[in-house]
């Protein structure tokens, strides 16, 4: 992994291409475990016109994330498939019937998620957090019954003392983000974000609609970008595929770092707003997704998500800065200078179909509500 200094200058990355390239579909499983569990039910669809306006397409249309399985945010769709395939796994290889310990790290809504799940389904968890996490996010996480241990650095390095944390029997890292040698539980956390893009078809459908022309998702290291980048290569669009433009914030470019190097580099981050984003590696398991199959990436200012957090809570959408950050990102892609080249590069007219990943709702970011930020 090329280590590299953050580039204020490359704000925007286009690759056209992407729309030919296809991969493997994720399990068709996922969505039926999740319709078991409790509290299950598809998050809205919130059609917003006056946002299809301003921006000069035919629809634009919000997937609301702050209330999914009681949650505040998505992550909990990939908690819980992971947690399920480990438990299942477990029962079958007849490797002990005692609690696990499910250790993590987190800038946030992945931790307590996972928390949230481990207690759900009889466990434990620990999760590793970075210094500067508000300590609101950090109680929200020990409420949920987890062991909360603040590690003195950025995001990057709780991931890797979560890591080392890892050396009893009955200890199972439940990270996010693949590295060499470890991708298989993180696969399983980006098969069970599936569900939401699932949804997505279905909520479309039922309007008489057929695939995005645009998707915009946020982008921390990665793993929601590439259950995206599976579900619309994976399968026949109806009509022309799918744009797909992943959301960065400035202080934390890894993504369109490495679009732009085409290899994958870690980058030092700066603070941010969109404390979920705030990470300066992508994820090993993503990488090979992202380069081949996104079609734009596009970094966004902290002002912007904050500004689109609001507008989009006054369009009954209560999006925190991450969830904010499509927002931010569709303008910053479809408005400005060199505007027209950007759309022409995503395929955009004036009937196209936008869809905005809200990824999580204000109550996930507590920093945002915090009068004091």
């Amino acid at each position: 992994m090329t280590e590299t200094s953050t580039s204020r200058s490359l704000t925007w990355y286009a690759h056209p291409a992407a729309r030919n390239w296809t991969c493997a579909p994720a399990s068709g499983e996922v969505q039926a475990f999740h319709s078991g569990l409790p509290a299950y039910s598809p998050t809205p669809l919130a059609e917003l016109p006056r946002l299809a306006e301003e921006l000069g397409v035919g629809r634009v249309l919000a997937k609301d994330e702050s209330a999914r399985l009681g949650l505040p945010a998505f992550k909990a769709l990939g908690t819980s498939w992971a947690v399920h395939r480990i438990l299942a796994e477990r029962a079958d290889g007849g490797r002990g019937s005692g609690p696990l310990t499910l250790v993590t790290a987190t800038d946030g809504n992945h931790g307590r998620a996972l928390a949230r799940m481990a207690r759900l389904f009889g466990q434990r968890a620990h999760v590793f957090v970075p210094r500067g996490l508000h300590p609101a996010a950090v109680s929200a996480i020990a409420a949920e019954g987890a062991r909360v241990t603040v590690v003195d650095g950025p995001y990057d390095d709780a991931v890797r003392a979560a890591a080392e944390a890892v050396t009893a029997p009955d200890a199972v890292l439940v990270q996010d983000a693949g590295r060499p040698g470890y991708e298989r539980i993180p696969g399983w956390i980006v098969e069970g974000y599936s569900t939401l893009f699932t949804e997505i078809d279905a909520q479309l459908a039922a309007t008489g609609a057929a695939s995005p022309g645009l998707l915009a998702v946020p982008v921390g290291v990665g793993s929601l970008a590439q259950a995206a980048v599976t579900h619309y290569r994976s399968r026949p669009a109806d009509g022309p595929p799918a744009a797909l433009l992943s959301v960065e914030p400035e202080a934390a470019p890894c993504v369109l770092e490495s679009l732009h190097r085409r290899e994958a580099v870690s980058v030092t981050t700066g603070e941010t707003a969109m404390a979920g984003l705030n990470c300066g590696t992508p994820s090993h398991l993503a990488w090979p997704h992202l380069r081949d199959g996104l079609d734009a990436a596009v970094t966004v200012t902290d002002a912007e998500s904050r500004t689109a957090a609001r507008d989009l809570g006054a369009l009954g959408v209560p999006a925190g800065p991450c969830g904010a950050a499509s927002l931010a990102g569709i303008r910053a892609a479809l408005t400005g200078p060199d505007a027209g080249t950007r759309r022409a590069a995503l395929d955009l007219g004036p009937e196209s179909t936008v869809v905005l990943l809200s990824t999580e709702g204000n109550a996930a970011n507590p920093r945002f509500l915090d009068p004091r930020s």
